[in-house]
């Protein structure tokens, strides 16, 4: 196995990435405008692509494998990616791994989405995802994979942070009673990674949950046990009838190992909760 480099390492899911990835490969990676927890760190370099090119970088690290995990805006995602497929197309034993989204599916809201129904997105975000995705296939078939991705939680995600604040100031948290949705974890996604990388897959993978929940249900639970007082929720109703921002995975996909399910999710993401009390307890 060559070099590993991951654009985007200092994201959320960057560092989830980097962490599984660096024990097994030799893994370097970018960050944006962070200079100060990187500066003197040998395996990152600084890439903002709204200001450079990504060549740069590849040609002086010459990886094999190029995971995108960055986000930018629509003109510098375009440019950048074009830059990739020319490096990774360049060379036969070069690989792209694109971090995708369900919002390539958001015009297909009366069902979930398996790898493979034909995308639909009625959202820019989801149309730009799609314009990705297109130039990532224009690789050989063998040279890329497509990885979608549902909602991504962790206990220090985002989304579980804001639900957290909101909870410990009394704001406000939105939550979508007529959404249902599919999910994972940073852990499980970069597992699921490192075994794709491991068995030189290529094609669309939906690295899922196996089922799929509320985004209500799921939030207000995980909320009773991080929170001793409860956010105010604001109950956002975006139609009458159940909207599904979900994919699926197919069910050979990845091996049952690599599976996970909403409850582990949630389990996930209150861990540190639930280890607490028992130390205080």
């Amino acid at each position: 196995m060559g070099r590993i480099l991951i654009i985007g390492g200092s994201g959320f899911l960057g560092q989830a990435l980097y962490r599984e990835l660096q024990p097994y490969f030799d893994v370097y990676a970018t960050y944006c405008n962070q200079v100060g927890p990187y500066k003197d760190n040998q395996v990152f370099r600084q890439f903002n692509a709204e200001k450079h090119s990504v060549l740069k970088v590849l040609e002086e690290l010459k990886p094999t494998v190029v995971i995108s995990a960055f986000s930018s805006s629509a003109e510098a995602l375009v440019r950048t990616h074009a830059e990739m497929v020319d490096y990774v197309g360049a060379t036969p034993d070069r690989r792209l791994i694109l971090l995708s989204s369900y919002e390539v599916f958001d015009a297909r809201w009366k069902y979930p989405s398996y790898e493979q129904d034909s995308p639909m997105s009625e959202s820019y975000s989801g149309k730009l995802k799609l314009t990705i995705e297109k130039q990532v296939r224009e690789l050989l078939p063998d040279q890329w994979a497509i990885l979608r991705l549902p909602w991504v939680l962790g206990v220090n995600s985002p989304t579980i942070y804001n639900l957290r604040q909101a909870g410990r100031n009394q704001t406000s948290f939105e939550i979508f009673p007529k959404m249902v949705i599919s999910v994972t974890t940073d852990d499980k996604l970069a597992q699921q990674v490192h075994y794709v990388i491991n068995q030189d897959l290529h094609g669309v993978f939906h690295l899922a949950s196996s089922d799929l929940v509320h985004h209500e249900d799921l939030f207000t639970e995980i909320s009773e046990k991080i929170n001793p007082v409860q956010p105010v929720f604001k109950r956002v109703f975006q139609s009458n009838d159940d909207r599904y921002y979900a994919i699926l995975p197919a069910e050979d996909s990845l091996p049952d190992s690599y599976s996970i399910t909403v409850a582990d999710v949630i389990g996930h993401c209150t861990l540190q909760e639930e280890i607490s009390s028992l130390k205080t307890g």
